[in-house]
């Protein structure tokens, strides 16, 4: 069964461009994995791809429906689903607020990890000269999905962290460091820790942001690229405890 069949099946027919997306991210997912080895059928697969492609345009699916007709059961259903995202972010396409929300059933967070993320960018940018603000980039995944898990953990919503991780193809290290400075700058928001810390007081490791490729000083703000490279916020931190 083809793309448009399904899609007319779920109720997407009438939509173009989310068949596009789904073809698109069908192709990617061939290219990626061997479907019939992880016991994900094609059509379950063209399924879940519609579902994606769907969810990052905005529009209204029904996943019932949905795991009814890929045959599988909703546990195997949400196991290709969360392979189907890692070719995804892997292949450089966004890593979807909503589409978060929807895998690990936190809906009602969604305005909240949005407005905190873009909080926590306002407040990074402002750390920063001017001169430097337009190169800061959060397109990474990580991001994203930092935000989710700390308003999912504030709002007291269980979040598997290491699928999350997974997700967003990042490290353990690199999700930690992330979450500890965004929690550090957006307190009223998070709430995790007990003190909101100045913008320019925080430091993060190397990987975080590129804002520029040479040397910084401290007093320039925001997170230094070039801040003792071989040193990760692990290491950091325990030459902290020793001191």
């Amino acid at each position: 069964m083809d793309l448009s069949a399904l899609a007319k099946k779920l109720g997407l027919s009438e939509s173009k461009l989310v068949i596009r997306k789904a073809a698109e991210l069908r192709r990617l997912c061939d290219v990626q994995f061997d479907s019939s080895i992880l016991g994900v059928g094609e059509v379950c697969k063209a399924v879940i791809c519609l579902e994606i492609a769907a969810t990052r345009l905005g529009m209204i699916f029904d996943r019932s429906s949905a795991i009814t007709l890929s045959g599988m059961s909703e546990k195997a259903y949400s196991r290709s689903y969360i392979r189907c995202i890692m070719v995804s972010v892997s292949s450089g396409m966004k890593l979807d607020v909503r589409e978060l929300a929807i895998q690990f059933g936190c809906i009602r967070i969604i305005p909240l990890v949005r407005n905190g993320l873009k909080l926590y960018k306002d407040r990074f940018i402002s750390s920063l000269p001017a001169s430097r603000r337009a190169s800061a980039d959060f397109t990474r995944p990580v991001f994203t999905a930092v935000a989710f898990y700390l308003s999912a953990k504030k709002h007291k919503l269980k979040v598997d962290k290491l699928k999350l991780i997974d997700l967003c193809g990042t490290s353990e290290s690199e999700f930690s460091c992330v979450s500890t400075t965004m929690n550090d700058l957006c307190l009223d928001v998070f709430g995790i820790s007990k003190e909101k810390k100045d913008p320019k007081d925080v430091k993060g490791n190397r990987e975080l942001l590129d804002v520029l490729p040479e040397k910084r000083k401290p007093e320039d703000g925001g997170y230094f690229s070039d801040d003792e490279p071989e040193l990760s916020c692990y290491k950091k931190r325990k030459r902290v405890e020793k001191a």
